[in-house]
């Protein structure tokens, strides 16, 4: 069996410049990794079949699992004849907005890479992995990064100051089409990239504090106001910054002073059933 972790990302930024011809949206965002993972454990089948076993009842084990989905375009693409037995420990909460499908189908895309002896490069598997969605290319390489384009696009930058993240996520589900679609790009207060991109280089923590931007939560913060009374407790209990993760409904709070952050923790347990606080990994996988 050989096992691979499967990080969780946050966007610092997620800007969406405009709606393009194929009915996707530009998007210009900046990821970076934190230190929530699934594990995958992956295991060579003579028969062909693709299985997927996981911890969470609230994730397919059929065609529909993107971890499924990446073992099925290796074996198409390189005309692989054996299969593979997935096992996936879910540590990171389901349609959350943090990546925790792509990351599992990034991981499984390096993990069968290896296993199934094809020699793939990381950009040539970054590439296949946008064939599945538009966070796996990320998630191949991890680290801290401008993803444009779908998402795929990646640009790798430096690695974000340390920090403590801590991560709430209600008990609802979002809807990321809803969210794109009830989106109006004239009218939201965009994110400065760049500017972004300047604190991180300078490891100016203030500054990427007062940078992070996501216009996603004009409209998902309309649809479900448990996301706002989250963010403001956040807020309230002392975090430096606050911002909902992708379309949500998971909210992250930066912290740089340990004591405050088992307060924010406890604080937010009160609102919340799903409460974590992990570090920034921020750095790229070194297979990559």
């Amino acid at each position: 069996m050989l096992y691979v972790k499967a990080p969780a990302k946050i966007n610092l930024t997620l800007d969406v410049l405009y709606k393009r011809p194929d009915g996707y949206h530009e998007v210009e965002m900046v990821m970076t990794t934190v230190d929530l993972a699934d594990r995958v454990g992956l295991k060579i089948r003579n028969d062909g079949q693709i299985l997927i076993h996981s911890s969470s009842n609230f994730v397919p084990d059929d065609q529909r699992n993107l971890a499924y989905q990446a073992a099925k375009l290796l074996q198409d693409t390189y005309s692989v004849q054996k299969g593979v037995s997935i096992t996936i420990d879910k540590q990171i909460p389901v349609a959350a907005g943090l990546a925790g499908g792509s990351s599992d189908a990034a991981a499984t895309l390096k993990g069968l890479n290896t296993l199934w002896n094809l020699n793939l490069s990381i950009d040539k598997l970054a590439e296949l992995g946008a064939k599945i969605g538009s966070d796996v290319s990320f998630c191949v390489y991890g680290g801290t990064a401008i993803a444009r384009g779908r998402g795929e696009k990646i640009e790798h930058i430096a690695t974000p100051p340390s920090c403590w993240v801590v991560l709430a996520k209600p008990t609802i589900g979002v809807s990321t089409a809803a969210v794109y679609g009830g989106l109006n790009i004239e009218e939201v207060k965009h994110p400065n990239t760049l500017q972004m991109r300047q604190a991180i280089e300078d490891k100016d923590y203030t500054l990427l504090c007062s940078t992070i931007g996501n216009v996603l939560e004009s409209v998902t913060l309309k649809l479900h106001p448990e996301v706002a009374v989250i963010k403001e407790q956040m807020s309230r209990f002392g975090a430096d910054a606050v911002l909902m993760s992708g379309s949500g409904p998971t909210v992250f709070g930066l912290v740089q002073n340990k004591a405050r952050v088992s307060r924010i923790v406890n604080g937010l347990r009160g609102f919340c059933d799903e409460v974590y606080a992990v570090r920034l990994l921020g750095e790229r996988d070194i297979l990559a």
